[in-house]
């Protein structure tokens, strides 16, 4: 006689997987309920009747997952599958598989907010297709657990593509709603220079785009410019929007949090970062909204790295990336110091910081490895298009000797002749040209 141990799985949450768990635990075993699907109930929750006595499919079912939900000896697994099974009678050892949810069941109050601002649209599989729900859902109103859940399948080509992995497929959904404010704030929790980026980004994520399979990749790049600019176009109007009262989840009726919706923390440690570029703008947005204290050094007198001195205006307006840098510098928990190069990094230790990120940036030209190419007269692409920035910046129109100037460590205002030859035919070799 096998020795009864006081606990069963039941495989399998449909109707009659149910009423088995429920005989199981009003007899006293421990039960554990196991369904591939969100919800327990099969098919029998998806029909209108009952044969052969004609009953309300719903009104006999509905009770059973309600008492299957509460009874103390049954705990449910859905969205698990069984994949391994040991060991003999009384004794099975039994490996599951849960996938997420993506849903903290434990804090979901099946209120339906969720699916109000949820952009993206699939077929309803508990309908047949016949009808579309949201990509967070519960099967069915009447569903146990009554949680619900989020539609994921992986990670998109695009996303995966994206230098700073950005959720390309989720701000574009976004802006195919009409809701371009909640479009830019998913670009900006990964990027925030979604305007200069989307004037100038390579957009190696349109190359792996799916819908280019069919006729044409989605223009990524030019939709994220679209909604940076859009937004900043409408700003005034955005300001004098209505918000919703401190302590209420959300910003707006559009149901994503902005920074200034967000509780302002306890100041956190310090933070040295050595560079102005992206990399060092970048970790200052991310670390000043995390609520610790940022220090930018930056040996230039403007700030933007190669974005400013290695890009010409033509190309990315200074205005739409100083309004970008603003953004970030501004931050009560930023600090910016200009015409300030780091010598010695134990020197920041002792000021009082906590950890430092390095982010100066290589500023190295490709050279060609030929003889006479250091020659007079002879400049390399990367230096000569800072020395042209800088010389805008400063309104240098031209050079102020035979070669050129030195200061910041920079070549300023390159002198070039009438006749000039550029070898290349990149983005940089274009700039110069």
């Amino acid at each position: 006689m096998v020795e009864k141990i006081g606990a069963a799985l039941v495989v399998g949450g449909g109707i009659a997987g149910v009423q088995a768990a429920l005989d199981l635990a009003n007899s006293g075993v421990r039960v554990y309920l196991l369904e591939r699907a969100p919800a327990i109930g099969g098919k029998m929750a998806q029909l209108d009747k009952t044969f052969p006595t004609n009953d309300c499919a719903m009104c006999i079912v509905s009770p059973k997952l309600v008492e299957a939900g509460r009874h103390l000896n049954i705990e449910i697994i859905t969205n698990a599958e069984l994949i391994g099974l040991e060991g003999g009678a009384g004794h099975f050892k039994a490996t599951v598989r849960r996938h997420p949810r993506y849903v903290d069941m434990s804090k979901c109050t099946s209120c339906n907010d969720c699916t109000e601002v949820c952009p993206i649209f699939l077929p309803n599989e508990f309908n047949e297709g016949l009808d579309q729900r949201r990509a967070i859902y519960r099967p069915y109103p009447q569903a146990v657990p009554n949680t619900f859940l989020v539609t994921k399948r992986g990670t998109s080509p695009c996303k995966s593509t994206c230098p700073a992995e950005t959720s390309a497929q989720g701000y574009i959904a976004l802006i195919q709603a009409g809701r371009y404010k909640e479009a830019l704030d998913v670009v900006k929790e990964y990027n925030p220079f979604p305007a200069s980026v989307g004037r100038v980004c390579n957009h190696p994520c349109e190359e792996k785009c799916n819908r280019g399979k069919l006729d044409t990749p989605v223009s990524i790049c030019a939709l994220k410019r679209f909604a940076a600019d859009w937004v900043y176009d409408h700003r005034e109007e955005l300001d004098k929007e209505v918000r919703l009262p401190a302590g209420q989840a959300g910003s707006s009726e559009l149901g994503v949090r902005s920074d200034k919706d967000r509780e302002p923390e306890r100041p956190k440690a310090k933070i040295a970062i050595i560079g102005a570029g992206p990399a060092g703008l970048s970790c200052a947005h991310q670390l000043s909204r995390m609520g610790y204290q940022v220090t930018i050094f930056e040996a230039l007198p403007v700030a933007g790295g190669m974005m400013r001195v290695g890009i010409p205006s033509y190309r990315l307006p200074r205005d739409v990336l100083q309004r970008e840098i603003n953004e970030i510098i501004h931050h009560p928990n930023v600090e910016l110091k200009l015409n300030t190069p780091i010598r010695n990094i134990n020197s920041l230790f002792d000021a009082g910081y906590s950890a430092i990120f390095l982010a100066m940036g290589a500023h190295e030209a490709q050279k060609l490895g030929i003889p006479g190419e250091d020659a007079l007269g002879v400049h390399h692409g990367v230096p000569f298009l800072q020395g042209v920035s800088l010389a805008e910046r400063f309104g240098i129109t031209e050079g102020l000797d035979d070669r050129f100037i030195i200061a910041f460590g920079i070549p300023i205002a390159p002198r070039v002749g009438e006749r000039t030859v550029v070898v290349g035919g990149g983005n940089v070799a274009i700039d110069a040209a």
